[in-house]
C-alpha cells in the first residue's frame, strides 16, 4: 500500500502576498520607465546638439527642437550647462524626477549626463 504523502504548494494566502508585490512592482516599474525613457532621450538630444557645434545658443537652440521633437519637459536649452573644457565644447545637466507613489510616499530619482569624457554633471535641477 501507498502512504499519503505531503501535498506541496502555495497557500491562498501566500499567493495573494506574492500576486501583491508583483503587482506593486509592475506598477513601480509602469512609472520609473517613461522617466528613464526621457533621459535616454536627453542624452541623446545633448549629443545631437553637440555635434551640431556653434555657438552656446545655437547648441541650445538644436537642443530645444530635439526636445519638441522627443517630448521631453524636464530640461529645456536655457538648463544645459555649456562649458568649453580642453578646447572643446562639452554640455552637461542634471535634473530630478519626483514621482508619487500613494500617500505621502514618493520615489526621486536624480538624473544627470554630460558629453565630457570624465563624465562629471552638473548641479541637479528640482522638478
Amino acid at each position: 500500500m501507498k502512504s499519503a504523502g505531503k501535498q506541496g504548494g502555495i497557500s491562498l494566502s501566500g499567493l495573494i502576498f506574492t500576486l501583491a508585490i508583483i503587482g506593486f512592482i509592475g506598477v513601480l516599474a509602469l512609472k520609473v520607465v517613461p522617466t528613464y525613457s526621457e533621459y535616454r532621450a536627453i542624452l541623446n538630444a545633448v549629443k545631437t546638439a553637440k555635434a551640431t557645434g556653434g555657438t552656446v545658443r545655437e547648441m541650445q537652440q538644436s537642443f530645444d527642437n530635439s526636445a519638441s521633437v522627443n517630448y521631453i519637459d524636464s530640461v529645456s536649452g536655457k538648463d544645459l550647462i555649456i562649458a568649453k573644457e580642453d578646447n572643446e565644447m562639452e554640455i552637461s545637466f542634471a535634473y530630478s524626477k519626483k514621482i508619487p507613489l500613494f500617500g505621502p510616499a514618493s520615489l526621486l530619482l536624480e538624473y544627470a549626463g554630460s558629453t565630457a569624457k570624465a563624465g562629471a554633471p552638473a548641479a541637479a535641477k528640482t522638478d
